[in-house]
């Protein structure tokens, strides 16, 4: 016992005087407690809706059997073998899974029509392009095509609009001070006491509480002036209350409680690297924030991972502010945050409300062989997937997205700025699982254009709240994960005097300068 409480006086110390870099700490993790009765309840009011179809199902379990029985819930063993036909894997999800599907009505059609269209079913939205569930919860992605819905209003923006979906058994203890803010939605008070839509980091989301699970709707939208290749907010309001009011239970599975999740010292090598330094965590560059609110220190290593890249070493700092000098490569180290530089994104995790949301990272230069010549391409090291996983990404699309949903993780690593032909010819695409190592790109310059920003990776942290996925500076993350790569630990410098900037010097062949599109910078 007093052991405990001179470790815990310490570290309440430390914190006090600024925590050092030897005390990252993973991240806390709260678990909800699943309310399976009030779902069997739900389920058997939607069920009863088509009478010929009712008696398909046994709501009658096993008496004295644990919840996490399946036999303890036989009409939820029933509906996940019937839908996982549609969505595959559905009964891995230990929460209720929740989505626009009429099973009752589908199964009624079924009798009369083989394989009858699903989108009838769907409120008129396509089938998922992306479902996936696992030990944490599900994620799924539907699509609405234009002119599809009947009564919803007209719209200028011209493509299927991708609403997203998350049920997660765990939620990640962020200090936000956004957080748990928006307005009630008259139209679904009955269905969804308590929800709360609100605009967050580009995108219009509805948060609500059901069976004591937290899920969250979404919709990538611009709060402005509608476009034809830019939702506006204000055209996502219908067709998320449209998807909200469709929504029924679908299937998923008691398993045993789970225990929230404590935060604790991260694991980092012990042996010393003679080189690897770092600018601690918030130190951004001077005057590169948005309103010169600076950086935001955050000590959390979100996840265990592998480095993005499959090769050190490797430069981690901006290359929007960065300085170049007479091309002259003046070294990597020492790192340096730019999770808070200035741009026109909703980071609300940065004192100023905007920010990069990631951090940009860089090979080193090819080292020259014996004939002066690059021994390697510089344009093609290797970006692999940090962790097993599964990918979220449509065609054509610049942005790839790994999901990890494990016991103890809800989590999402996104890669910009590579080719999307590439990716495409790759099947770097929504539902393909990969493993950790695999190598699922190469450093480019893609932007919404080819050749539209420097040879650069952005890597981006986005975790699970009640707000839904927010994005957390993967800075520390980023440092734990090298340090396990070249299987040393780096050294913490200090950082520069008030008001000091430090100019970082990079190589000509990939820096440029920034690059503009309509009002917002390039990540």
């Amino acid at each position: 016992m007093l052991a405990r409480w001179l470790a815990a006086f310490c570290f309440f110390l430390a914190g006090a005087s600024g925590v050092s870099a030897n005390e990252f700490r993973t991240p806390s993790i709260t678990a909800a407690r699943v309310e399976w009765r009030a779902v069997l309840d739900q389920l058997r009011s939607e069920i009863s809706s088509q009478p010929a179809i009712a008696p398909r199902f046994t709501f009658a379990g096993r008496h004295r059997m644990p919840a996490s029985d399946p036999r303890a819930t036989p009409a939820l063993v029933q509906l996940n073998a019937i839908n996982s036909t549609i969505f595959a894997g559905i009964g891995r999800s230990p929460v209720p899974v929740l989505l626009p599907f009429d099973t009752a009505a589908y199964l009624d059609a079924q009798s009369g029509t083989p394989n009858p269209p699903v989108s009838r079913y769907q409120a008129d939205f396509r089938p998922a392009d992306f479902f996936h569930a696992g030990p944490s919860g599900y994620d799924a992605v539907f699509s609405l095509d234009p002119g599809a819905g009947a009564s919803l209003p007209s719209r200028v923006f011209a493509r299927p609009v991708e609403v997203q979906i998350t049920g997660s058994l765990l939620t990640y203890d962020l200090a936000d001070p956004l957080g748990g803010r928006g307005v009630p939605v008259r139209a679904l008070a009955a269905q969804f006491p308590g929800m709360r839509r609100f605009i967050r980091e580009g995108y219009v989301r509805y948060a609500f509480t059901r069976f004591g699970v937290p899920y969250v709707v979404s919709i990538q939208c611009l709060d402005s002036a509608p476009r034809p290749r830019r939702l506006a907010c204000r055209e996502a309001y219908p067709i998320a209350e449209r998807f909200l009011k469709a929504l029924r239970v679908a299937g998923g599975q008691p398993a045993r409680p789970r225990r929230d999740i404590a935060s604790d010292l991260a694991e980092r090598p012990v042996p010393r690297s003679p080189d690897f330094s770092y600018r601690p965590s918030g130190d951004i560059i001077a005057n590169s924030s948005a309103r010169n609110r600076g950086g935001r220190v955050d000590l959390i290593a979100y996840s265990q991972i592998r480095f993005p890249l499959a090769k050190a070493p490797v430069l981690v700092s901006s290359q929007q502010f960065g300085k170049r000098k007479s091309g002259v490569y003046q070294g990597i180290y020492p790192w340096r945050d730019n999770f808070c530089e200035a741009r026109s994104f909703q980071v609300g995790q940065c004192a100023a409300g905007f920010g990069h949301q990631g951090q940009d990272i860089r090979p080193a230069p090819c080292p020259p062989n014996s004939d002066g010549e690059a021994a390697c391409h510089p344009r093609k090291q290797a970006v692999v997937a940090v962790r097993d996983g599964i990918l979220i990404r449509s065609p054509k699309q610049q942005a790839a997205t790994l999901q990890i949903n494990t016991g103890n993780e809800h989590i999402r690593f996104r890669y910009m700025h590579m080719n999307p032909s590439t990716m495409d010819a790759d099947g770097i695409l929504s539902g393909r699982r990969v493993a950790e190592g695999e190598k699922i790109g190469v450093v480019s310059n893609y932007l919404d254009f080819p050749n539209g920003t420097s040879y650069h990776l952005h890597f981006d942290v986005q975790v699970f709240t009640r707000d839904g996925w927010i994005w957390v500076n993967p800075y520390t993350t980023l440092i734990t994960s090298y340090e396990r790569l070249i299987r040393g630990r780096g050294r913490e410098i200090g950082t520069d005097p008030p008001g000091a900037a430090v100019a970082h010097v990079l190589p000509e062949d990939v820096l440029r300068h920034s690059v503009r599109q309509g009002d917002r910078r390039v990540n």
